[in-house]
């Protein structure tokens, strides 16, 4: 069914903003991770506690086996690992968390391109208008990022818009199962890629110097955004159209924006709440616009 035959239930329009609200804020709690632990360490312990000790109690879902692996290899590591990688003094928190939901529209053209979904004029406008407000941010940002955070922010984009896909295919299945078992094939190359890259002598003196505020952003990483994140996301995607869902999205750089400035004390000048405003715009229009092309159909 295309987008412009149904609209979100408030309760799983509530759930999207838990989950935005979550990866939002996330973007600060990243940073105090990398404080000690070198960036892919730290993505293969967050997917080393989703695995363990949940699957020894999780069955496996009834997924191909190539698909739980995919999906694990491109948010473990084409997303989380490289996303770390930029984080780690090659972007800011602020403008990561923009840059990132790239995937909404990476996640929407590819689904056009593979399933046939389509956009109404109402979900273009809805679009331009929240790009319009990720613009915004864009232009005003701190000029401290490098284009290779920028590319590698990006190529995380992509990755989390392939891993959607991924999901979206496998239909109605335990998502908490799912997630928990392709984080098995995420935890082995992230591992590798960080004793090839990195080194045992950072990754020795990363893991003794970790204190209680890194071992609780691994955990939160683990837990928060993963166990619950990425299981709530997955389990929206097979019950509505990718162009319906991916752009709750786009309320990641707002929480991320507003997390920056409780956590940080970053100023809130009046750029960005127009930016968030129209944000809010693009995502009200989205959601809104079916029940009220019914109201009119029926009058």
């Amino acid at each position: 069914m295309s987008g412009a035959a149904q609209a979100l239930p408030l309760r799983h329009i509530l759930l999207a903003v838990v989950i935005m609200a979550i990866w939002g804020s996330n973007f600060v709690i990243m940073k105090a991770g990398l404080a000690h632990l070198p960036p892919l360490l730290f993505a293969s312990l967050r997917f080393l506690f989703v695995v363990l000790p949940a699957i020894a109690f999780v069955r496996r879902p009834p997924v191909a086996w190539r698909d739980i692996a995919a999906y694990g290899v491109l948010i473990g590591v084409g997303q989380f690992g490289v996303l770390f990688v930029a984080l780690n003094g090659h972007i800011s928190p602020g403008l990561a968390s923009l840059v990132i939901q790239m995937q909404v529209f990476f996640t929407i053209g590819l689904a056009m391109k593979l399933t046939g979904e389509r956009l109404a004029k109402a979900q273009w406008l809805a679009l331009a208008l929240a790009v319009a407000g990720l613009m915004l941010i864009g232009a005003h940002n701190d000029a401290n990022t490098s284009l290779a955070g920028l590319a590698l922010t990006l190529l995380a984009a992509a990755s989390w818009a392939l891993a959607n896909i991924i999901a979206r295919r496998a239909g109605q299945v335990d998502m908490l199962a799912y997630v928990i078992w392709s984080s098995l094939f995420a935890v082995p190359p992230l591992f590798a890629l960080s004793f090839a890259l990195e080194g045992w002598p950072a990754m020795g003196a990363g893991l003794r110097e970790a204190d209680a505020a890194t071992w609780a952003a691994v955990a939160w990483q683990a837990i928060g955004n993963s166990l619950f994140g990425y299981t709530a996301w997955g389990w929206l995607l097979a019950r509505h159209p990718t162009a319906l869902v991916s752009p709750m999205a786009l309320l990641v750089p707002v929480f991320g924006l507003g997390a920056s400035v409780w956590w940080l004390g970053e100023d809130l000048p009046l750029w960005k709440i127009a930016a968030t405003l129209l944000v809010l715009a693009g995502l009200a229009l989205n959601l809104l616009w079916p029940l009220l092309k019914r109201r009119w159909a029926d009058d």
